[in-house]
């Protein structure tokens, strides 16, 4: 079976926002998935776009995709890449997929002199937690992620 990793284009956003949609059904979520098919492609595929996305095919059927994006170090002095979504589908798990658009990521990260390459993952998702651990990644325990969002956000901006 043939596996292909290649760049996102604006004719996938449907499948990107099905795959996010199927995403957030796993982490428990879709009701936080308030993204349209128009936001998917001006956000991923508009003039200017800071966000890169990447599907994964096996046999010319779109099994997975991953959206990421540069971030800066400070402590570096270099730029890196946070890994904002990966995802399989249930049924093509297991074979090699996601792995290969980790690495695919990561050889970008290499030959773009990035520092590091970072994600987040759910605490209980010990499938996901065994899959990074596996290929060497280290939790970062330390640190602890806060968010502005909605309403809290404008509220804050405003002052």
């Amino acid at each position: 079976m043939s596996l292909i990793i290649r760049p996102a284009v604006r004719s996938d956003a449907a499948q990107i926002l099905a795959f996010i949609t199927e995403l957030a059904d796993y982490e428990r979520a879709r009701h936080e998935v308030v993204a349209s098919l128009a936001d998917i492609e001006r956000s991923l595929f508009d003039e200017g776009s800071t966000v890169s996305s990447l599907i994964c095919e096996r046999d010319g059927q779109a099994i997975g995709f991953a959206v990421y994006f540069y971030s800066y170090s400070t402590w570096l002095g270099r730029n890196g890449i946070y890994l904002e979504d990966l995802y399989v589908t249930p049924e093509q798990r297991g074979d090699g997929a996601g792995r290969r658009l980790l690495r695919h990521i990561a050889q970008e990260a290499v030959e773009n002199g990035c520092g590091r390459l970072e994600w987040s993952v759910l605490d209980w998702n010990a499938p996901a937690i065994g899959f990074y651990q596996s290929l060497g990644a280290e939790p970062q325990d330390e640190w602890i992620r806060y968010r502005l969002e909605g309403q809290k956000l404008a509220q804050f901006a405003r002052g």
